[in-house]
């Protein structure tokens, strides 16, 4: 953990994210009813913040002492130092659950145990490339395709999309986005 720890802290001084809020986050945060939220690898806040801002309590959850420290001291953000490879999703607690560019397999049946009925999942990251793309080297953190939308077919489904985009560091990626609801 610790050698994680260092290198994400590492990466976060050396390629810093813009502060933009991801694009499906600020299109879908409608989509969810105001209350309880999670930010999962939650970064320097960039959607923590926007989720703050609109209402929600949210649990901003990183393995980056130093993503965390970025992250500003409100009364409705609640920021967890946790290693992700062990850390275990409260159950039916949030109305909003926020992914975006992490993948870890564990999570997908934790996440629908974790929303409350009418819960919003809003979960974009990275799916196997082939040719000039910038992507994760460790397969285990690539999607396959439409691996994503089976890991949440129980779910009602509002938008799923696999496709290449251009991320906040500039680099070109292949991604699969889903919103879904828990019924």
């Amino acid at each position: 953990m610790l050698e994680d720890k260092e290198r994400w802290n590492k990466r976060h001084v050396e390629k810093p994210m813009r502060h933009n809020i991801e694009p499906i986050v600020e299109k879908y945060i409608s989509e969810a009813n105001v209350g309880n939220a999670l930010d999962i690898a939650c970064g320097i806040g960039r959607n923590t913040h926007f989720m703050a801002e609109k209402g929600f309590l949210v649990d901003a959850v990183d393995l980056s002492d130093y993503a965390l420290s970025q992250i500003k001291d409100m009364a409705t953000i609640n920021k967890i130092e946790a290693d992700l490879d062990t850390y275990n999703l409260a159950f039916n607690k949030y109305d909003l659950i926020v992914n975006i560019n992490y993948l870890n397999r564990r999570f997908f049946p934790q996440i629908k145990e974790a929303l409350k009925k009418d819960g919003i999942i809003i979960f974009d990251t990275f799916i196997v490339a082939h040719g000039d793309f910038d992507q994760p080297s460790n397969p285990e953190y690539l999607l396959r395709k439409n691996e994503l939308l089976h890991a949440f077919i129980g779910l009602n489904i509002i938008y799923y999309e696999e496709k290449d985009e251009i991320n906040l560091r500039g680099e070109k990626i292949r991604v699969a986005s889903l919103v879904a609801r828990k019924g």
